[in-house]
């Protein structure tokens, strides 16, 4: 009976630790509301958080704190191939238009395709 409670505690523990070594997206956006969602499958995405911090996710790599300046050096360094490359922009929605658009601007300056993502609205 001794050797069971044992595997039971060392599963217990193992999943405990397991569980606690995968850590959800830290970046707190809460994207404006759309009827409709981009079908568009992005490469990279940039994350435009309420504090107005910039960061930039590779694929599926978590996302770096960047800059507005070292961000087409960064997506172009992200480049594989000679095909459009989508970017997803999460903006959230307290995030002035203003800044969007430096964003859009930068990316239109550097040909990147940028979609904006929103989530669905609420029923």
């Amino acid at each position: 009976m001794s050797s069971m409670t044992d595997i039971i505690f060392l599963l217990l523990i193992f999943f405990m630790i397991t569980s606690t070594m995968v850590a959800p997206n830290a970046i707190k956006v809460l994207l404006p509301q759309s009827k409709k969602q981009s079908t568009v499958k992005a490469v990279s995405h940039v994350v435009i958080d309420k504090d107005l911090n910039i960061y930039l996710g590779i694929g599926t790599g978590d996302e770096q704190p960047t800059t507005l300046d070292q961000l087409p050096e960064q997506i172009a360094a992200a480049r594989t191939d000679s095909t459009e490359m989508f970017i997803s922009l999460y903006a959230d929605e307290s995030v002035p238009y203003r800044n969007i658009v430096e964003v859009l601007n930068l990316a239109n300056e550097n040909h990147f395709k940028m979609v904006l993502a929103t989530r669905p609205p609420e029923q």
